[in-house]
């Protein structure tokens, strides 16, 4: 009997499979023309035999380091430990859900755009913007009769309904009809907070999880078919039939905020000058939130030709050697991928097939269990572990034609899980609340600028932020986030602060384009991190000093979670080491280092090269430390080292703070907790005046 009901309910799915699309997932690869689907032991075998690749998912393609990139090579659950860089970037654009259901749908998201208006317009458009997505001031619906896209969202553009129709919206996110691949780019805030799109792991040829609760399984199709399962079943889904994306590139010169038209005309200029057809994009998004202004728009500088991946990263080489130009690539998908997802039950019996995406949840909110999750994916702690998670889940197909895990979370309860992974979790509340006030403004920044060409918002390792769900809960930071629920960081324009974070400031925080170029923000300028009175203590403005003064009141020196090696340390190369790292600069044999272009911290923008066959420099911090395997940090001094004979035999750095230095310093920030202050305070200190005050 067992048998017979399984072999029906494979039959309906499979035939949900095999149906057309509506044609208002027309964006949806898979949505129009789909063939039938059968179920076969060539598909079985075909599943079985594709090779099991992992997309290497580091910061490396990035021009900028947004975020706490200190002990990066730690393993999964050590504090302090993100290294927040972007990463390549699309031209896909990401969505954001209203708090009512209406879409806050981006000023700009990754269109070739002209150079942006003038700050007033600016303002402009952000001020209109609640009436456009049906929200007054202070986030209360106003009725308006925006076109609603799929999931009761407004999706102005190719995606839109017809004027004046509209889709009632549902308290079931999953319940809506078959979702299309540009839902997982949205932030929904129907619940009162937004539910965030985290990618568990991607790269896998199958995946085995169990309901911690009653569970539902969509398959979609126009039937939106639906397994139920008692909790604690386990379910394996495998990958068959994938075919990955096709990818297009360009290289990224350069990246600017969007307020900064004299920068990017400049550079325009610059690289035109040198022979280059270049052209601006504008990346990101703008929206609205109970009256206040969420805007983390950018201006990107790309090389205006088009090229295979592979192309384009040997244009990267070509201009590292003509030019010094330290690039990352801005990627664009062609053609989406695409595959059958087989479902088997405990048994190993396939009961249904689904087409690029499936999602699992649990209606009592108890979560789920994930078999194997990968973490650490490119550094030397890379393992995997079993995990539990709150939420949903959704099981996609990634950009290789493999299966991705996503975990669809609440905001707070994705914080739940994230803080104790950046900060240690013994640390004064005062701090833990600070950590969890910075996490939740740095979550938010990053909506529309990463993983753009991926069926997710943000990823669960270094490059976005370290999350290992409830299983890497804390009942202290846990109580923080809870403290500080829906806050985040105000500056006196109402603004969302990027409240970017870093391990070990060294005693004195950087100012933000010295780090990553672009204009001053106000909100992030480098100060002396120390308790008390700067009064006669050195600045870095004389650094040699600034490196060997003891007792340095510093705030990370003084925390009872500080550590010596990181405050101030040195690092030793071989002369063949430095050759060897530096060998794709093209100078031959270096024979002369030097760090310039200081900011107020010392932390150095430029590294000038001499070899015998050359010189040039190296621009930004980041990519200074990442030509030495992630240096500490750029505030450091470099001297050659030599035999007793005068021979060159190796480089001497040495330096203070463990990472970028921009705005909050975590162990400065325990070390003012433990001196009594506020995380108000706090944060208040690190990011010039700007004010906690709540988001939703």
């Amino acid at each position: 009997m067992r048998y017979a009901v399984r072999l029906i309910v494979t039959a309906v799915l499979l035939s949900a499979c095999a149906a057309p699309q509506p044609a208002g997932d027309a964006p949806r690869a898979s949505a129009v023309g789909q063939p039938s689907v059968q179920v076969t032991e060539a598909s079985r075998r075909a599943a079985g035999e594709q090779a099991d690749g992992t997309v290497l998912d580091e910061g490396d393609a990035s021009g900028s380091d947004t975020g706490n990139d200190g002990a990066a090579s730690s393993p999964p659950g050590e504090p302090m430990t993100g290294a927040h860089g972007g990463g390549s970037t699309t031209t896909a654009p990401a969505e954001v859900a209203g708090p009512h259901g209406g879409s806050a749908s981006p000023t700009a998201s990754g269109h070739a755009a002209p150079l942006p208006g003038t700050d007033a317009q600016e303002r402009n458009a952000a001020s209109s913007l609640a009436a456009r997505t049906g929200t007054d001031a202070d986030g209360r619906n106003t009725g308006s009769s925006t076109a609603q896209g799929p999931a009761g969202t407004s999706a102005p553009g190719p995606d839109a309904a017809p004027s004046g129709a509209t889709t009632p919206p549902s308290e079931d996110p999953l319940a809506q009809g078959l979702p299309t691949p540009r839902d997982l780019k949205r932030l929904d805030f129907r619940g009162g907070e937004p539910r965030v799109p985290v990618r568990l792991m991607e790269g896998r040829r199958e995946v085995v999880f169990s309901p911690r609760g009653r569970m539902r399984l969509r398959f979609g199709g126009p039937e939106d078919k639906v397994l139920d399962a008692a909790a604690g079943t386990r379910w394996t889904v495998r990958v068959t039939q994938g075919t990955p994306a096709v990818l297009s590139a360009r290289v990224q010169l350069a990246e600017f905020r969007v307020a900064d038209r004299t920068g990017m005309q400049a550079a325009l200029e610059s690289w035109r000058a040198k022979g280059l057809a270049v052209r601006p994009q504008v990346l990101g998004t703008v929206y609205g939130i109970a009256g206040k202004v969420i805007d983390n728009r950018r201006t990107l500088l790309l090389l205006d030709e088009v090229f295979t991946p592979e192309a384009a990263g040997r244009k990267q080489t070509e201009l590292l050697r003509s030019h010094g130009a330290q690039t990352s690539l801005f990627e664009e998908v062609r053609t989406p991928s695409s595959a059958i997802l087989e479902v088997r039950d405990e048994s190993g019996a396939v009961v249904g097939l689904a087409q690029d995406r499936l999602d699992a949840e649990t209606p009592d909110g108890a979560g789920f269990d994930v078999r194997q999750v990968e973490y650490g994916v490119g550094y030397d702690f890379h393992g995997f572990e079993d995990r539990t998670f709150r939420g949903a889940l959704q099981l996609v197909v990634d950009r290789a034609g493999l299966l991705a895990v996503v975990n669809v979370v609440p905001l707070e309860d994705l914080l739940k899980g994230l803080v104790p992974a950046e900060i240690f979790a013994r640390a004064h509340s005062e701090a833990l609340k600070a950590q969890a006030v910075t996490a939740r403004g740095e979550v938010l920044a990053k909506v529309g600028i990463k993983h753009l060409a991926d069926p997710y918002l943000l990823c669960s390792e270094q490059h976005c932020a370290v999350y290992r769900g409830r299983t890497g809960e804390a009942a202290s930071t846990t109580a923080a986030v809870e403290a500080t629920r829906g806050e985040g960081l105000f500056n006196h324009e109402g603004r969302l602060v990027d409240s970017v974070y870093s391990a070990v400031c060294g005693g004195h925080t950087e100012d933000n384009d010295v780090v990553w170029g672009g204009p001053p923000d106000p909100s992030l300028r480098g100060r002396p991190d120390v308790i008390g009175p700067v009064g006669a203590q050195p600045l870095p403005a004389n650094l040699e000093r600034w490196l060997t003064t003891s007792h340095l009141p510093a705030a990370c020196r003084l925390s009872s979670f500080a550590q010596p090696s990181k405050f101030r340390w040195e690092k030793r190369f071989t002369a063949e080491q430095v050759d060897s790292r530096l060998k794709k600069l093209g100078v031959g044999r270096v024979q002369a280092l030097a760090l310039t272009d200081r900011g107020v911290s010392g932390r150095a923008s430029v590294l000038s090269v001499s070899g015998d066959k050359g010189a040039t420099q190296v621009r930004g911090e980041l990519n200074i430390r990442r030509l030495f395997g992630m240096l500490n940090s750029s505030m450091a001094v470099v001297e050659a080292e030599r035999d007793a004979e005068g021979r060159l035999t190796g480089w001497l750095f040495r330096g203070g703070g463990w990472g970028h230095g921009v705005g909050m310093c975590q162990t400065g920030a325990i070390g003012r907790a433990e001196a009594g202050q506020r995380y108000q305070d706090i944060l208040r200190h690190y990011f010039n005046g700007a004010e906690v005050a709540p988001i939703y």
